[in-house]
């Protein structure tokens, strides 16, 4: 046992017992920004997305859709190249529009001025807040001057932070033991956060939060490239200190949560055979974030976290080790419903990105959700896999998931598991759900109890830590963000309103669920169904 194992029990029970500072008020004037700011660091304009075609977003939600099938024009890659990647980094972490409409999120009122406008994007972030930062360590297979650069999302542009090939230092930071596709290239994603621009607002429940959006954003990176034939895995285990000190990350106010390799459409790279050793040759980005904010807050349960999971950071377990995390099988008998196969429309990656955003308060229970839809959704979430250096294969299934249904086409209301295998729903409790979702949501911006569903995803998370360590907290949490962003992208290809929420009481929801006493933690609630019709609502593109 350690602080991981303390720190999850406190998320868990937050509800009901808060998470210290209780007196913790936010600062939104003095707030950070949405991204990190290199004043003296040089840019570069990416190209646009629209020369390149969109391509269905099924065999990127659906695994044994073929990826092949990839829409007009669009084909299955070879590999990435600039194009495909200033694409996928647009239609991920990008701003692609400012959105205003009706809704009952709390945030509503400053909306309309300019100085809070509502970008939106296509990846969800806690809060809205974003705080992950998005590194290119461009080797000399790549198509620019290697060096590592950042993506400043507001202008759609890199940053060079550092001239010259680095890529040897993320290899070595990764270790002779990750996965081989993550040392044959020397292209690299490195993704780190920023831990201020999420803990100003939510204090010690934020390393909770940025995991999940490091969850988010690699899952859209995975039904991006999936839908064009490619396949991205997370490395999550690697020598963090160093991969940190290469950013010029400040040891506890910005960490690297992972490292995403890409195959690049061309040769494989040539590397020049190792000359005389160098040790203290450890090149840094000079550059240094300048911070809005001009006070600064720390919290104790955050930089233990911080430190609960650099330990053992560049000691990856062992092969297998997270199968005796997986998710278990939903036990035979009981009263079983069928679900109709699951099936997608033609819709495209892009569109659906573009399209996806949070129903707050607009769910209208007077057109029942289908059971088709219904089928489709949960057959994406149960689909899931970060796939890291723990399971490159994507295997083991990490997430189980149950419905809370209320308002679905020939399904009686009640409580469900989902069955992935059998394409079946196994009841647990019959009877409305709707007093019950609301009594247990903390805010009041969701009228949950006129969803057509609410699905629950549950990670073993207690499980995780036993098997993995520490460091597993990112894996469990970044596996329910990367289900959360799968439905939302599900969500909008079929046309559903969806939201996902943290705030509401795991114990009550445990116990609905019939899970108190086991390991399963339900970590987000995820409300789906149809929206008011003719509601309000402005959209202005920018991408």
């Amino acid at each position: 046992m350690g602080y991981a194992h303390e720190y999850a029990h406190a998320v868990l029970h937050r509800g009901r017992v808060p998470m210290e500072p209780t007196d913790h008020v936010v600062d939104w004037a003095d707030g950070p920004r949405k991204g990190k700011y290199y004043p003296h660091a040089e840019a570069f304009a990416l190209p646009g997305t629209a020369d390149l075609p969109d391509v269905p977003v099924a065999p990127g939600l659906l695994p044994d859709a073929a990826p092949d099938a990839a829409g007009p024009g669009g084909g299955a890659a070879r590999g990435f190249s600039l194009p495909l990647l200033a694409a996928m980094l647009k239609d991920s972490y990008g701003l692609t529009g400012r959105r205003l409409g009706i809704q009952a999120n709390t945030d509503l009122p400053g909306l309309p001025f300019y100085t809070h406008a509502n970008w939106s994007r296509g990846t969800a972030g806690g809060g809205g807040l974003y705080p992950v930062g998005i590194h290119w360590a461009c080797g000399p297979s790549g198509p620019l001057t290697p060096g590592l650069h950042y993506y400043d999302v507001h202008r759609h542009a890199l940053q060079r932070l550092l001239a010259g090939d680095v890529t040897d230092q993320v290899r070595e930071a990764l270790g002779p033991d990750a996965p081989a596709e993550a040392l044959a290239t020397d292209q690299y994603l490195v993704l780190s956060v920023k831990y201020w621009q999420n803990s100003f607002k939510y204090n010690s429940f934020s390393f909770h939060v940025v995991c999940t959006d490091l969850g988010t954003l690699v899952q859209t990176w995975r039904i991006w490239a999936a839908a064009r034939g490619l396949r991205l895995a997370p490395v999550l285990w690697f020598d963090e200190p160093r991969l940190g000190r290469l950013l010029g990350a400040p040891d506890g106010e910005e960490a690297v949560f992972a490292v995403v390799p890409l195959h690049w459409d061309g040769p494989a790279p040539r590397r020049p055979a190792p000359g005389p050793a160098a040790p203290d040759h450890r090149p840094a980005v000079r550059h240094r974030d300048r911070e809005r904010s001009r006070r600064l807050l720390d919290f104790a349960a955050l930089e233990a976290m911080h430190g609960a999971t650099l330990q053992g950071a560049d000691r990856r377990p062992a092969p297998g080790a997270l199968a005796a995390a997986a998710a278990r099988p939903v036990p035979g008998g009981g009263e079983r419903v069928p679900l109709p196969a699951p099936r997608f429309p033609d819709t495209g990656v892009r569109r659906a990105l573009r399209l996806r955003r949070s129903s707050f308060g607009r769910f209208d229970a007077r057109r029942p959700l289908g059971r088709g839809d219904l089928s489709a959704v949960l057959a994406a979430c149960a689909g899931t896999r970060l796939a890291g250096d723990t399971d490159p294969s994507g295997a083991v299934r990490p997430a189980a998931l149950y419905v809370l249904a209320d308002h679905v086409d020939g399904l009686a209301p009640g409580a469900y598991a989902y069955d992935p295998e059998a394409g079946e729903l196994r009841l647990l409790a019959a009877g409305p759900q709707g007093s019950f979702l609301q009594r247990n949501y903390f805010l009041s911006n969701y009228n949950l109890e006129q969803a057509g569903a609410v699905l629950v995803p549950t990670v073993r998370t207690t499980a995780v830590l036993d098997a993995l360590g520490g460091r597993g907290y990112r894996l469990a949490v970044g596996t329910a963000g990367a289900v959360a962003q799968t439905f939302y992208t599900a969500a909008a290809a079929l046309g559903l309103g969806a939201g996902v929420a943290l705030g509401f009481d795991n114990v009550s929801f445990a116990e609905r669920l019939g899970l108190d006493g086991g390991d399963e933690a339900p970590l987000l609630i995820m409300a789906l169904g149809h929206e008011r019709p003719g509601s309000a609502d402005f959209r202005y593109e920018i991408a």
